[in-house]
């Protein structure tokens, strides 16, 4: 028998495409026959969407078992690993996490300790592409480590030509280089001290950047970078050797390891949701392919 890695109770259910003109009150019948058809639930008949008529909807439960054998082949230590699922609203979307401890490694040399995490998402509203991250999990404040390398990532669209045996063959590459370079740029990140005043400019032109109203100029929203900062300051104390916790004491310097850390947090734990997490993460990958992020690591 197959051992299932991820709960499959809340994504065993099938959707199925049915015509919204046929189905719509008499009334309503006016409306144009060439504008989608209707995405529902078998089960419970709940609708999830409206899709084109081309849209074939791949099933959360082939897509998990087919995730779940790639896991399996791709020579990843499986001892004490952690599986959970997620599916949000009435099964728009859904959510897959993978942790590997037997894999954890360090940055430093002051247990700072973080484990391979592979996320996977997918949606029946179009919301979410089916799209798997590979990165790292972090234990002192649970932040989830974007990479900003394509490697880490995988990407499919919905429809007929998604094909769950080619999209899970590229979890192993993904493992591969998080465990290799991914790690290795990030120790480098730990060794590359920087200035207060240019991680403020780092964080205004990426991820406090907006648009004023008025002018529609570029200009930093100042309660968001004085959030990063405060996170930033908190990651510095501790590297020091001071606490993370420690209320006071701001420093010139940093590294690039604790502005990472910022970042990482936001993407994670912003006023805890779930749903807009994906879209937070897109923009931390943003800020580590940008040329602020690089010349910062140049420099």
């Amino acid at each position: 028998m197959t051992m299932n890695l991820f709960d499959h109770t809340k994504i065993d259910f099938e959707v199925e495409k049915f015509s919204l003109y046929e189905s719509a009150p008499p009334l309503m019948r006016s409306l144009p026959k060439d504008i989608g058809v209707g995405l529902r639930r078998k089960d419970n008949g709940k609708p999830l969407a409206i899709v084109s008529e081309r849209y074939e909807p791949v099933q959360y439960l082939e897509v998990t078992t087919g995730l779940e054998e790639a896991i399996k082949q791709s020579g990843i230590d499986l001892t004490d690993a952690n599986f959970q699922s997620a599916i949000y609203g009435d099964g728009e979307q859904m959510e897959l996490t993978a942790r590997f401890p037997a894999h954890a490694t360090t940055i430093d040399d002051k247990n700072d300790v973080i484990i391979p995490e592979f996320k996977f998402r997918t949606s029946h509203n179009r919301t979410w592409a089916n799209s798997g991250m590979m990165g790292y999990f972090r234990f002192s404040c649970y932040n989830t480590l974007v990479n900003g390398n394509k490697l880490a990532y995988i990407y499919g669209r919905h429809g007929k030509n998604f094909s769950v045996p080619s999209f899970a063959a590229k979890i192993k590459n993904a493992a591969e280089f998080i465990s290799g370079d991914g790690l290795n740029e990030m120790k480098v990140w730990y060794n590359s001290e920087v200035d207060r005043s240019d991680v403020i400019k780092l964080f205004s032109n990426t991820l406090a950047k907006r648009m004023d109203n008025v002018t529609r100029a570029a200009v930093p929203n100042k309660v968001m970078l004085s959030n990063l900062m405060k996170v930033f300051d908190e990651e510095t104390r501790h590297l020091e050797g001071h606490g993370k916790y420690e209320k006071y004491g701001i420093r010139d310097r940093g590294n690039l390891w604790t502005a990472y850390q910022a970042a990482t947090n936001w993407s994670t734990h912003f006023n805890g949701k779930n749903r807009t997490r994906p879209i937070r993460e897109e923009k931390v990958r943003k800020m580590l392919a940008s040329p602020h992020w690089n010349e910062l690591v140049a420099a």
